[in-house]
């Protein structure tokens, strides 16, 4: 039985990434499609598990021999997911997580409308802010440029079958694994 594709997406600094890990331990039946990229590796990230860091000039080539299921530049980089892993992941069974911007997400919904996409935010847009300014990655324009998103990205809110909003840890957390075991199982009520 071919697995479930599932979006999860919500502005940068909202937990995407640390909720997807937990679901990942969590659900045996979910896998992750690492997203290929042209912006640097933060320190401790590792190419191949965390991005697929590559040069601007391969992104746009790999653009052109359409490997991508979606695409699109976020803060002066680009994105995209290589179709041809999530395929494979989905045809062995198991359900395909993408972390992925709002762009890319809404292109995945009209590829495959099938794709369940699960919206994560912070509690507010200032928690938000607070969050990035604790990552100290960001440039002081850089992450003006993300709070500008993410303004548009919670307004996008109702394109989303499932919400989280990553207040408290352990139970943005619950209510992930929570939201995967049911997208998997084949529920279909959003929330």
């Amino acid at each position: 039985m071919r697995g479930k594709l599932i979006v999860v997406s919500g502005p940068s600094g909202a937990g995407k990434s640390t909720l997807i890990r937990a679901a990942l331990d969590a659900v045996p039946e979910l896998a992750y499609s690492v997203s290929a990229t042209t912006r640097a590796p933060r320190e401790g990230e590792v190419n191949g598990r965390d991005y697929i860091f590559l040069s601007r000039e391969e992104f746009e080539r790999w653009i052109e021999a359409g490997y991508f299921l979606e695409w699109a530049e976020y803060s002066g980089n680009l994105y995209g997911t290589p179709e041809h892993r999530v395929d494979e992941l989905l045809d062995s069974g198991l359900s395909v997580i993408l972390e992925i911007e709002l762009q890319g997400a809404r292109k995945v919904r009209e590829q495959r409308p099938d794709a369940k996409m699960v919206f994560v935010r912070a509690p507010s847009l200032e928690e938000n802010r607070r969050r990035l300014e604790g990552r100290a990655t960001e440039t002081s324009e850089a992450l003006e440029s993300r709070m500008t998103t993410a303004v548009r990205e919670v307004a996008a809110l109702d394109e989303f079958d499932y919400e989280v909003v990553n207040g408290d840890r352990e139970q943005a957390r619950r209510e992930v694994v929570d939201t995967m075991k049911k997208i998997i199982r084949g529920g279909n009520d959003a929330e």
